[in-house]
């Protein structure tokens, strides 16, 4: 769950990135998470334990370093026996920033461990928490941990694991249009109409506030389901690998500058911007 921060104003942002994440152009999404971190004053540490490319911490280290942040550091547990003890590589950040890679990782090497109820408090007192790829589908409580790909709904298609717990209001799933994975979406919000499914698209972020409104980042779009007032769910009389049926899910497509609020569900559109003529 959470942990409650002592003012509601207080809590760190919360950072779902879609994965694929501009590293070389204007950065817009590191940079903007680089800025809150406090840039030269900030530490960011980067937790690596999703990934198993050698050159993921070197990587995140150098773009880090190259938006400005003056201290970044390396976290990368790589079993549950060294998780406990690497939560104290995380003090002093201003920001922690998890790879992608394989969220099963992160919730079998890091769920229930020190390090995972250290980011939990972190957050909760002001500290920014960003995950890309499979980082983002860990933040949340409810992780979909895998699934098959398709734009239907068919039973059995997303198996659900515990995540992170940053917050209990998202679904959360990445690479979303470019891997057609509307149907594990749906498919994940059949079991738990309570969550609202957001579907992030490459080099796309959602930079949620301590008011639980998102800001989309980025040069794709989030897909928002808001399934609170689905009217009729067939999951749990479908046979396994047939189409659900659903009805009454509400859909949002939103771009760089809509914003969501989470607690009244309620979508605002970007602002327009005039061009000159």
């Amino acid at each position: 769950m959470p942990a409650r921060p002592a003012h509601p104003d207080l809590r760190g942002h919360i950072i779902p990135i879609g994965g694929a994440e501009d590293k070389v152009l204007g950065r817009n999404i590191l940079r903007r998470f680089a800025e809150l971190c406090g840039l030269e004053r900030g530490r960011v540490v980067v937790l690596c334990t999703a990934s198993m490319d050698p050159e993921t911490p070197d990587r995140y280290i150098e773009l880090f370093r190259n938006v400005g942040v003056g201290d970044v550091r390396v976290c990368d547990p790589r079993v549950r026996q060294d998780a406990d003890a690497a939560a104290a590589n995380l003090d002093g950040a201003t920001g922690v920033f998890l790879t992608g890679g394989d969220q099963l990782r992160l919730s079998t090497i890091l769920g229930g461990t020190a390090i995972a109820r250290r980011l939990r408090r972190m957050n909760a007192d002001g500290v920014h928490v960003a995950g890309t790829s499979a980082g983002a589908a860990f933040l949340s409580e409810h992780m979909i941990a895998f699934g098959k790909e398709g734009g239907t709904p068919i039973a059995g298609q997303a198996t659900l694991a515990a995540g992170l717990g940053l917050t209990n209001r998202l679904m959360i799933d990445q690479h979303f249009r470019q891997r057609d994975r509307m149907g594990r979406l749906l498919s994940a919000l059949a079991y738990n109409p309570f969550a609202i499914g957001i579907g992030l698209d490459e080099d796309t972020a959602g930079f949620i506030g301590p008011d639980d409104v998102m800001e989309v980042v980025g040069s794709g779009g989030i897909t928002v389901v808001d399934a609170a007032q689905i009217e009729h769910s067939a999951m749990a009389t479908t046979p396994e690998g047939r189409p659900v049926e659903l009805i009454g899910l509400r859909l949002h497509m939103l771009v760089h500058g809509s914003r969501f609020d989470l607690k009244f569900r309620r979508a605002s559109p970007a602002p327009v911007v005039v061009g000159p003529g």
